[in-house]
């Protein structure tokens, strides 16, 4: 069981990314995930998830209504579309999965995650 997390990288403030959450050994939609980042000297925190269904997605306040999380089955994969980025934005994101919907933004309760993507947003 793989997820590969990929497409970060140096952007300017407003600018945008989009990460991406390949999976293999296990399939996505089976699964809800979530995406969280760890900025230096801070604990790992929650950004946002998505359902299993990809019907319902939710995210912290300080992202909502920039971030977007999305899934394409076919592609067994997860995205993340950051936009109006901010330098306070900087953080190692990570991708992982789990099995139920409660507890989406506790990190010990995730079965899978990926090794993470730097993003750093310059000022």
């Amino acid at each position: 069981v793989q997820l590969q997390a990929s497409g970060g990288g140096l952007v300017q403030a407003g600018g945008s990314l989009r990460l991406s959450c390949a999976a293999s050994g296990l399939t996505l939609s089976n699964y809800n995930e979530g995406w969280f980042r760890q900025a230096p000297g801070k604990a790992r925190e929650f950004v946002g998830g998505i359902s299993f269904t990809g019907g319902r997605t939710v995210y912290v306040d300080s992202v909502e209504g920039r971030f977007t999380i999305s899934r394409d089955d076919a592609k067994n994969t997860l995205y993340l579309e950051m936009n109006s980025l901010k330098p306070e934005d900087t953080a190692i994101y990570y991708c992982a999965a789990k099995p139920t919907w409660y507890g989406l933004e506790t990190t010990s309760d995730y079965n899978h995650w990926g090794q993470g993507t730097q993003v750093t947003v310059s000022s």
